[in-house]
């Protein structure tokens, strides 16, 4: 009974302490915590003098990134592309399996599921014209930059897949030109 009375009388002290004035600033146990020091990021005092938030270094590549595409959208850009550009992954079932899936979801309604034009969008006329791969000169350059920029009626889809996914996308695609030219 008698800790009973002192806690009792303890919650009165405390809750009527805590009842101050609301304006007036209370005691501060921790004055970082509520008040934050302000941090020039741009200072002269980083690492060997530069200031700390500084640009990356130039043609460096951010962590998980790739490369910047440098071909233009134009048939110039088209045709060094087509020339130059080669498909860094490694001939894998893996990187095929994933360029298949990839295929599958974004090509296959337009170019079909064999490359010969034949989807169902050309099925149903809703476009017309759709080449095959055997009936056009293409190289796995030519592939990518066409995902990258798009060519004609067909729009970019650099957007929807990433870097590695464009190239599973261009070793499938030239696995069913090799089967159509059979």
């Amino acid at each position: 009974m008698k800790n009973f009375k002192l806690i009792i009388v303890l919650v009165i002290v405390v809750s009527i302490a805590s009842c101050g004035n609301k304006r007036t600033p209370q005691l501060q146990y921790m004055p970082d915590m509520y008040e934050s020091i302000p941090y020039d990021a741009d200072a002269e005092n980083g690492l060997n003098g530069k200031p700390v938030n500084s640009k990356p270094v130039a043609g460096s590549i951010p962590r998980g990134g790739h490369p910047a595409y440098d071909f233009a959208d134009s048939n110039q850009g088209y045709e060094k592309a087509k020339m130059s550009l080669k498909n860094p992954l490694e001939n894998s079932e893996k990187n095929l399996t994933n360029g298949k899936a990839m295929y599958t979801i974004y090509c296959t309604s337009c170019h079909g599921k064999k490359g010969d034009g034949n989807g169902y969008l050309s099925q149903a006329e809703k476009f017309l014209g759709i080449p095959s791969y055997k009936d056009r000169d293409i190289t796995e350059g030519s592939i990518y930059h066409v995902l990258m920029h798009g060519k004609n009626l067909m729009g970019s889809h650099s957007s929807q897949l990433t870097y590695k996914e464009r190239w599973q996308i261009v070793q499938y695609v030239e696995v069913l030109r090799a089967d159509l030219l059979k």
